[in-house]
């Protein structure tokens, strides 16, 4: 268990942190870039949250749980083996993508098929949905971006594309399942 007696260290003083293996990296390194903007994601679905309800709220609480470990496996380089480490480093598993998968689809089964592409809006939760799609989708960048010069684990970068197509389908059903979706119009305003 994390326990936070002091909130400043001081230790990022001259523009470094430490990872989870106690390595010391710039605080804007490809690592630490690809899991704060997981935080960052973390922070707007708390946004939505504050318009959910029910087995919605439910799940963005679940996600949210995830984007910590995430964070935590992101935070931690890969070893050849994890498990000469002090303690095992937590890593996002395919039962945590699956999960996503199997709540994609039970909530693509209520929507009609889309013939046009949507503008983020509708309900406030969709529109918060929307923007959590978009922060996941930049973290999902930086960590391919990470991904291609240091070892990542793949199973967190699938959690990571599920994740925003799990917020697009969840932003259509905050919209009245889809009915009341905000289609973009080509060329409307020429």
């Amino acid at each position: 268990m994390v326990v936070l007696n002091k909130i400043y260290t001081r230790t990022g003083d001259t523009g470094e942190t430490a990872l989870g293996n106690g390595s010391r990296v710039a605080k804007h390194s490809a690592r630490v870039s690809a899991y704060g903007t997981v935080d960052e994601t973390n922070a707007t679905v708390g946004l939505a949250r504050l318009h959910a309800t029910g087995e919605m709220d439910h799940k963005l609480a679940a996600i949210q749980n995830d984007l910590f470990d995430l964070g935590a496996d992101f935070c931690r380089p890969e070893m050849e083996k994890d498990s000469d480490a002090e303690y095992a480093p937590l890593r996002i598993t395919d039962t945590q993508v699956e999960r996503l998968e199997s709540e994609i689809d039970s909530m693509n089964n209520l929507l009609t098929p889309l013939r046009s592409f949507i503008l983020p809006g509708g309900s406030p939760l969709s529109a918060y949905l929307h923007l959590c799609r978009t922060v996941s989708r930049r973290a999902e960048r930086l960590a391919t971006e990470l991904a291609s010069v240091e070892s990542l684990n793949p199973a967190a970068v699938k959690y990571l594309n599920r994740l925003s197509d799990w917020f697009f389908v969840a932003a259509r059903i905050a919209n009245n399942n889809g009915v009341d979706d905000v289609l973009w119009v080509p060329g409307a305003n020429r």
